[in-house]
């Protein structure tokens, strides 16, 4: 067993790690149990950080610090924000809260499987997916622990199988995507080197990606923090925080999202959607 605080302050780990932007975290006690590449890791959060624990014999922990984006100077981002009145509310509803830094095969394929789910059912497609054909880890802990499939591995596999993962229509199109990348007729990797405009292009060559999809990448797995991803939350939030009194088009949604938060504006849809689920849940609409 390794184990390390990660000294930072400000981060709402709970927040983070429940907003939508991973789905493989849960919370069987009082900290946070999740699986990081093969690894699976025991968060919680403490007075002087983030304690982190691994079966591994670990000595670096840049892979950690990394995902969580500890090193992140949040206040500047912040500041880069709006100062209207939702968004600042937003803000004060979750103070700390951050974007993670994930693989982008496994972001992307999340994301690909999320198209029409609440996040509940994205948790339950993946974990299915997980368990029948991601590697076994080596991890004491119940139930057992098991890898994300990599490309290779569902590109082995029939569409009836991804299919009986409970995917409906998204697993041809999550098959095609592994194809692809397996035999390097995509290239992952390359989305990084990109322009935003350009790398966002390139995920929608593949099918099943549109924007929304794409955008979701681009933030969650490879930094581009101006990508702004729009779903169904996003919509409600821009309609009854910045447009109350009359209908917007989703033109003029899209337009407002991309002119209105800056540079840092996939941070400020994260505050945004987390507070209109958690606003929701509280008012039992969610």
């Amino acid at each position: 067993m390794s184990e390390i605080i990660l000294p930072v302050q400000n981060y709402d780990l709970a927040g983070t790690l429940d907003s939508g932007q991973a789905f493989r975290w849960s919370r069987p006690g009082p900290g946070w149990t999740g699986i990081i590449g093969g690894r699976v890791v025991r968060l919680a959060a403490v007075a002087a950080g983030i304690r982190a624990e691994t079966v591994d014999g670990v000595t670096d922990w840049s892979w950690l610090t990394t995902y969580l984006q500890t090193d992140v100077d949040l206040a500047a981002i912040l500041q880069t924000f709006p100062k209207d009145a939702p968004m600042q509310a937003a803000v004060a509803a979750s103070p700390g809260l951050r974007l993670l830094r994930q693989d982008p095969w496994e972001c992307l394929a999340s994301f690909m499987l999320s198209s029409t789910k609440q996040i509940v059912q994205i948790r339950q497609i993946i974990a299915l997916l997980c368990e029948r054909h991601g590697a076994r880890i080596d991890d004491p802990g119940d139930p057992p622990a098991f890898a994300f499939p990599t490309p290779a591995q569902i590109a082995g596999l029939s569409e009836d199988q991804l299919r009986a993962c409970k995917m409906g229509f998204r697993a041809p199109n999550v098959l095609a995507a592994a194809r692809r990348i397996d035999t390097g007729e995509f290239d992952l990797a390359r989305v990084s080197t990109l322009p935003h405009a350009e790398a966002r292009a390139e995920l929608m060559k593949l099918a099943g990606v549109g924007g929304k999809i794409a955008d979701c990448v681009l933030l969650f797995a490879f930094g581009f923090n101006a990508a702004f991803p729009v779903d169904v939350w996003i919509k409600k939030a821009l309609q009854e925080l910045y447009f109350p009194r009359r209908r917007a088009s989703e033109k003029r949604l899209q337009h407002f999202a991309a002119t209105h938060f800056g540079s840092h504006g996939g941070y400020a849809q994260q505050y945004l959607f987390h507070y209109m689920r958690t606003k929701k849940t509280a008012r039992g609409r969610g």
